[in-house]
């Protein structure tokens, strides 16, 4: 179902509403956090992103920021999950009620950290587990503010009003030659940026709305914006899919030299798929590193 009018306080590339139907999927309850990243970088060798060793931004719990596009997306394969839609994002931020705010429809500073600072942290940014009384109808926490958070999604400005999807969107397809021009935006090729959520700590209480839409190009990881993410995965009930997940998890119990649960995960995997060489060659590895 369209709906006929712009709703009230929000940016034209917010409306025109519809009834979309998403199918189900899991979304990760917190931001992705400094810690899950080490873990990732010591199991890939993958470069640190920006900004890591900047004090007020990388502790263990905090969200990691200063990643880009490629970066996020990365993790999220490598956890055998994926950025979620934007269309998965919103529905995990307004619930069932479609509300403005994750936690109803009434702003209130004390419920997210955004507008620089105005909540009086220490911190820039706060542990993936604050503001619990902030969480989303679903359980999801910080998604107003802390920090942006990537999509799968290409950015049209036009794309609610244009496009006619009504079941499981993904956006607009990449098209290098089409373009997008509004009154006080500058002109953006559609598909060239990607979409981010949520706002973050540096961003003003316009931007932490569940509706609010934001871009930035895919390779930037920018300290103003403060770019993050979380992960999302299909609903999967296979053997395979669980074995992957007891692969990746022997993966990352390895990279932190904890070699006996990586054995009892990889264990796990080639039950699941017992045929699979890449498991068998783990496990016999994972026997060489931890003398097992």
């Amino acid at each position: 179902m369209r709906g006929t009018d712009k709703p009230s306080g929000v940016f034209k590339d917010e409306s025109p509403e519809k009834m979309i139907y998403v199918s189900a999927y899991y979304i990760d309850k917190y931001e992705v956090s400094n810690a899950q990243y080490t873990e990732f970088i010591k199991a890939t060798d993958y470069p640190a992103p920006a900004y890591w060793d900047h004090h007020q931004l990388n502790g263990p719990d905090q969200p990691v920021t200063g990643v880009n596009w490629y970066d996020a997306n990365t993790y999220c394969h490598w956890a055998n999950k994926r950025l979620p839609t934007e269309a998965e994002w919103e529905k995990a931020a307004r619930g069932p009620a479609g509300l403005k705010y994750p936690w109803g429809n009434e702003l209130d500073y004390s419920k997210a950290n955004f507008a620089k600072g105005k909540t009086g942290q220490k911190h820039i940014t706060v542990s993936v587990n604050a503001h619990p009384e902030g969480k989303s109808y679903y359980g999801v926490y910080n998604m107003a503010g802390n920090v942006f958070e990537w999509v799968q999604d290409w950015y049209d400005p036009n794309y609610y009003e244009t496009s006619t999807v009504t079941k499981n969107p993904k956006g607009p397809w990449m098209d290098e030659d089409s373009g997008a021009e509004e009154a006080g935006k500058t002109r953006l090729a559609v598909g060239k940026k990607r979409v981010i959520r949520g706002g973050s700590w540096f961003a003003p209480a316009q931007s932490v709305t569940t509706t609010h839409r934001f871009w930035n190009d895919p390779m930037n990881n920018s300290y103003g914006v403060g770019l993050g993410f979380r992960c999302a995965r299909d609903v999967e009930t296979d053997s395979s899919m669980r074995a992957r997940s007891f692969y990746m998890d022997a993966l990352v119990q390895m990279g932190a030299q904890k070699y006996k649960r990586a054995m009892s995960s990889i264990k796990e995997a080639i039950k699941d798929d017992p045929d699979n060489k890449e498991y068998k060659a783990l496990k016999e590895i994972i026997r060489e590193k931890g003398q097992l």
